[in-house]
C-alpha cells in the first residue's frame, strides 16, 4: 500500500494463534497500532477497523482454523485508509459470495461478514499466496 505521495505507508503484521484468544489479541492490537498512527481510540475509523478485525480474526478461528496453524492479521494505513487482511490457513473455506440472512431475533451467528460488508468500502477475498495455504480476506475502511 502507498500513501497518497507514493511512498510506502506504514504496515502492521502479526501472527496470532487460532484459537478465541487469538481473535481478541487481534482486535485489541489493532487499536493500539491505529493509535500509534494517530487515529485516536473511539474515533468512527478505529472503531470501525476494530469491528472488522474482530470478524475477520473470529472468522479465521472459527471457519480457517487448521490444528497447529495460526492466523496472519496485516494493516495498512495510507494517511487516508485502512486496509485490514486477515489470512488463515483453509483456502477450501471461503466466505459465500452472497451473504445469508441471519434472522436478528432469533440467529446466534452468521451476521460477522454482513457487519464487514456494511462498514467496509470494499472488501473481498483472494488466495493467500506466496506459497502459503489458505486464503486472505481483506475490507478497505
Amino acid at each position: 500500500m502507498t500513501n497518497e505521495k507514493g511512498d510506502m505507508a506504514p504496515e502492521f503484521r502479526q501472527l496470532l494463534s487460532a484459537t478465541p484468544l487469538g481473535a481478541r489479541l487481534a482486535r485489541r492490537l489493532a487499536g493500539a497500532q491505529l493509535a500509534a498512527w494517530g487515529i485516536p481510540y473511539g474515533c468512527a475509523l478505529a472503531e470501525d477497523v476494530e469491528l472488522v478485525v474482530g470478524e475477520l480474526a473470529a472468522n479465521a478461528v472459527l471457519h480457517g482454523r487448521v490444528p497447529g496453524r495460526d492466523f496472519e492479521v496485516r494493516l495498512g494505513y495510507d494517511g487516508l485508509r485502512v486496509r485490514v487482511e486477515v489470512s488463515d490457513a483453509r483456502g477450501d473455506e471461503a466466505p459465500p459470495d452472497v451473504l445469508p440472512y441471519a434472522d436478528p431475533c432469533w440467529a446466534e451467528s452468521g451476521r460477522g461478514l454482513a457487519l464487514v460488508q456494511a462498514v467496509a468500502h470494499e472488501w473481498g477475498v483472494r488466495p493467500r499466496g506466496t506459497g502459503a495455504p489458505g486464503k486472505t480476506v481483506w475490507a478497505r475502511l
